[in-house]
């Protein structure tokens, strides 16, 4: 008999914590997160996003064997501004047994509708810099550390659980080659009839100057996307200081007009071989690898972009990966993991068209009315 249990005690968190490390063992393409980033990330203490949601989190229990797991989020700020009554499943992991699956998603929704809310998606984060979507295709692929893994069978129990489609993001990966004399002289023009500034930043303190006015853009950058609301200054500061831990200042580059940044890129080295090898631990080895990686990178993953909505007209996306590219390839950087883009933005995915590429994950959010 399965037996779901909410997480209240520090033992409880810890249980909730590792079950994926079990439910993935030995699976190639699971990139294991830092375990105590995840504790940080259920507790009001230490995620300033309680300040605007309200979370639940629950394990599934056959005997002593933890076999799933799954949390309920409510975003307010989320719901003030799309004025519904949304509810969001998150950390949905579970063994292949459909009674756990369906326990565990009873227990979730039954909470959100006592708190009111008449429908439910996901899975999703408490923000959009949490993970997001559940993964369908593209299992044969590892993973940047902003994406998701999961195993195929999920989609099917979400399924007969009465969810359907909302939306999904599509992945690329592209192959990063010499930049074209024709996409260059492209890029010139533009940056000329707009008198746009490109900054290549190069040290850790102007990254520090520029990350809190980086978030800032992104609230207006994202407002319109789907399931995100304004990161708070709370938020704001915290993200910062996270980046901050991680990023390198040559593969950061904004572009900015009359004296305001109006775009900005932000790539870091791939960390999924890395991160397979920390197991969820930053000390004492975890870090080692970490910084490995970090030295000579293969692969590169976008993290963010993001345009003043005023001129996403002009290209600017094109100017950023294009500059982008320069430092990529005076690093050695062969292939580039895009972060999801919305299926329904045809313009967006242009930008790769000039770029060997493949699309090769999906990910999908569920909907259901309750």
């Amino acid at each position: 008999m399965i037996e779901v249990k909410e997480v209240n005690s520090k033992r409880d968190i810890k249980q909730f914590v590792d079950f994926p490390y079990s439910l993935y063992k030995g699976n190639d393409y699971w990139i294991p997160p830092i375990k105590s980033d995840e504790i940080k990330q259920m507790s009001p203490a230490t995620n300033p996003a309680f300040a605007f949601c309200d979370a639940m989190f629950w394990t599934a229990w056959n005997g002593n064997t933890c076999v799933g797991r799954i949390a309920a989020i409510i975003n307010k700020d989320y719901n003030k501004k799309i004025g519904e009554s949304f509810g969001r499943f998150s950390r949905f992991e579970f063994i292949d047994d459909p009674e756990v699956s369906k326990k565990l998603m009873e227990t979730a929704v039954g909470w959100m509708k006592k708190k009111g809310m008449e429908k439910v998606h996901g899975p999703l984060g408490f923000t959009n810099l949490d993970n997001q979507g559940l993964l369908i295709e593209g299992f044969e692929y590892l993973p940047s550390i902003a994406s998701v893994m999961h195993y195929p069978y999920y989609q099917q129990h979400i399924e007969a659980l009465g969810f359907e489609k909302e939306n999904d993001w599509l992945e690329f990966r592209l192959k990063i080659e010499k930049v074209p004399e024709k996409a260059q002289r492209l890029v010139e023009i533009i940056k000329k009839r707009n008198q746009l500034e490109v900054i290549h930043l190069k040290e850790k303190k102007e990254m520090q100057l520029y990350l809190n006015e980086v978030f800032h853009l992104l609230n207006k950058a994202f407002d319109e996307l789907p399931y995100v609301a304004p990161f708070s200054d709370e938020l704001i500061e915290s993200s910062t200081k996270k980046y901050m831990q991680v990023l390198q200042a040559k593969y950061i580059v904004v572009i900015k007009k009359e004296g305001k940044i109006v775009a900005f890129i932000v790539g870091m080295p791939s960390l999924s071989k890395a991160m397979q090898s920390a197991k969820g631990h930053l000390f004492p080895f975890g870090f080692r690898h970490i910084m490995k990686a970090m030295k000579k990178p293969e692969v590169m993953d976008l993290l963010l972009t993001g345009v003043d909505p005023s001129l996403q007209k002009l290209g600017l996306p094109a100017i950023l990966i294009s500059e982008l590219q320069t430092s990529m390839i005076e690093n050695g950087v062969q292939y580039v993991e895009t972060t999801g883009m919305f299926e329904s933005n045809l313009k967006g995915a242009t930008t790769w068209k000039n770029y060997e590429h493949i699309q090769h994950k999906r990910r999908r959010c569920f909907v259901k009315s309750l």
